[in-house]
């Protein structure tokens, strides 16, 4: 479909006339007739002159037909069967291409939905842009009660990273800049983009529609650090009798994989990876201290964080984990954020700027001299990690009946190992504090999970986005609780046949299915399912494959014949129905737990 329609067809179509007088013009001389585009085409054009060219989206009024033009002008349109997957995935597209990611949603409650995918990519830094349609401005103001009325740009704004209205057809090239811009620079986040329903129809002169339009350029400059801080920060790194690397997501996110890896083994330093930096480097690599994380939280004396914050998952670097009663420790923090240092305890060695200069800086300040941390540090971690690993090792061999979490996960951190490109979804309680400790991750960015917020319904929504950014399989590894906020996006994932095995950890319940009603009632604990779900069956209902896998060996069947295949896949893994624990390892966040301590 072309950018450019005549003034005739505007006219027919309903749309605003032009600043010049259809009139004028010999109705049969359509030739003479003034070119001109509109603001559904604006959109889109700016879009695809930033190298955008894939929207997850759920249509309705009043941008049923924007997604009908995207398709025609040569972009990708997914089409989800509620706003927050959409926005998930827009989210998790963000993250894995560091465009920002776009979801597109009707008025008021498709806004609504999409709200809160938006605030969790805000959260957890990942970039994306929600558009949403809206009514007009004039009837919102005077709460005249339009179809879907609501002041969507108010309600986004202390949500997202920044919020923006456009109101007239030659702001949209600004309009949309802004928001890439926002989206990507400094820390990444979510944006909100508020587009009236009238502006769409609004028509300008093409010639000038086109020069309105903005290709983004460097939306996320690099910012180096000062060389004192990258002194400052060497110096006490140098000094450490125990020191740690503690990479986050920001690492992987930032893409400088190949530095990252060489200060890790260039200083010898043990490192401990958080869930969605697994893979930077190995999770099999010799220097790698996951199997003795608490040992070396609590022990270490200098830590280093790269794109890793002090937050709750990290015990606010405070309390038992870090062991701070033994002594404070001392840290250093690499973050694009100055506002983040010393938000939970004081930083020694700040180290302001993106992460890839960053990391480079301090690459460049270690030669062949500098020493190696002390023999006795890396050989108690290697003596713990042996430990551990040997007494896992003998859990995920053991072959239960029903399967437990830990034999269940070892089939598929087998098919990982064998598979390392393929990307692992992963959200739940003990399905996902079980699957961050058991499957090994090989490369960059191949995990994916619930993040800072733990939010659960990001599986669908993240998996659709790996599979269509990337090409890649994707093995989504669900909770049952977790896979009921968003299950039935697997007709979204058939419709598109994406390349996704989903295996639903089937334990009849939310943690476990074995309470009881306390009241002795006929109803149901609160936190049981129906027993014996097949969920295999929604799968097949779409035209997937499901699979219903009752011991080890039919999983690793049902997995490997989905990963050959590329087929859209559903496992019901049964798990014991007694296995599992209360919230997982955030029992202690329980009000009635913690009063009981």
């Amino acid at each position: 479909m072309s950018s450019v329609i005549t003034a005739r067809q505007a006219d027919a179509a309903g749309a605003e006339p032009p600043a010049r007088s259809l009139h004028s013009v010999p109705l049969d001389d359509a030739a003479e007739q003034p070119r001109l585009t509109d603001g559904f085409h604006l959109v889109l054009d700016a879009l695809k002159l930033n190298d955008i060219d894939t929207i997850f989206a759920l249509p309705g009024i009043p941008i049923t037909d924007l997604t009908r033009m995207a398709q025609a002008e040569g972009l990708r349109v997914i089409s989800f069967r509620h706003e927050q997957h959409a926005g998930n995935a827009a989210a998790a597209a963000g993250y894995l291409t560091q465009k920002p990611g776009i979801c597109l949603t009707v008025s008021a409650p498709g806004f609504l939905n999409g709200l809160t995918a938006l605030a969790n990519a805000t959260t957890n830094c990942f970039p994306m842009i929600l558009i949403s349609g809206s009514s007009e401005r004039e009837i919102v103001d005077l709460q005249q009660g339009d179809y879907e009325e609501m002041d969507q740009l108010a309600i986004a704004k202390p949500l997202c990273k920044a919020a923006y209205r456009v109101l007239h057809a030659q702001d949209i090239g600004v309009g949309i800049a802004r928001a890439i811009r926002s989206a990507l620079s400094g820390r990444p986040g979510g944006v909100y983009l508020d587009l009236p329903a009238k502006l769409f129809a609004q028509t300008m002169d093409a010639a000038a529609g086109k020069q309105s339009l903005i290709k983004v350029v460097d939306p996320a400059p690099r910012q180096i650090p000062a060389p004192e801080a990258v002194e400052r920060a060497l110096d006490l790194l140098k000094g450490a009798k125990k020191p740690l690397i503690l990479l986050g997501k920001g690492a992987s996110y930032a893409r400088a994989d190949a530095d990252i890896r060489a200060l890790v083994e260039k200083t010898g330093i043990p490192y401990l990876p958080m869930s969605m930096a697994k893979g930077l480097l190995p999770d099999t690599h010799v220097q790698s201290a996951s199997a003795a994380r608490s040992y070396v939280l609590q022990e270490a004396d200098v830590v280093m964080l790269v794109g890793a914050r002090l937050n709750w998952l990290l015990s606010h670097g405070k309390g038992k984990t870090w062991a701070q009663d033994k002594g404070p420790k001392q840290f250093i923090q690499i973050d694009i954020a100055p506002t983040e240092i010393d938000s939970n305890v004081a930083i020694a060695a700040p180290v302001i700027g993106d992460i890839g200069s960053c990391v480079a800086a301090l690459l460049a300040g270690i030669d062949a001299n500098w020493p190696q941390p002390p023999a006795e540090w890396t050989g108690a971690i290697a003596e713990r990690k042996d430990k551990n690993l040997s007494k896992m090792a003998a859990t995920l061999a053991a072959r239960p009946s029903p399967m437990s979490f830990q034999s269940a996960l070892s089939v598929i951190r087998d098919q990982v190992k064998a598979r390392p490109d393929a990307i692992v979804v992963n959200e739940g309680a003990n399905t996902l504090d079980f699957a961050r400790s058991i499957v090994d991750m090989y490369e960059p960015r191949k995990r994916l999970d619930v993040g800072t917020w733990g939010i659960m319904g990001i599986g669908m929504g993240f998996s659709v986005a790996a599979a269509v950014v990337t090409g890649k399989p994707v093995i989504a590894i669900e909770g049952d609780s977790a896979f009921g906020f968003s299950g039935m996006e697997v007709e979204t994932i058939c419709r598109y046949n994406l390349p996704i095995c989903v295996v639903v950890f089937n334990n009849n319940g939310v943690y476990r299915g074995t309470d009881v009603n306390a009241g002795g009632g006929a109803d149901v604990a609160p936190t049981v399912f129906v027993k014996n779900a097949r969920y295999d069956k929604l799968m097949e209902a779409f035209g997937g494959v499901g699979v219903h896998a009752t011991t080890a060996d039919e999983l690793a069947k049902g997995l490997a014949d989905a990963i050959a295949s590329g087929r859209p896949t559903l496992i019901n893994a049964v798990i014991d129905e007694t296995a599992g624990t209360e919230s997982g390892r955030i029992t202690s966040l329980n009000p009635s737990t913690a009063k009981k301590k």
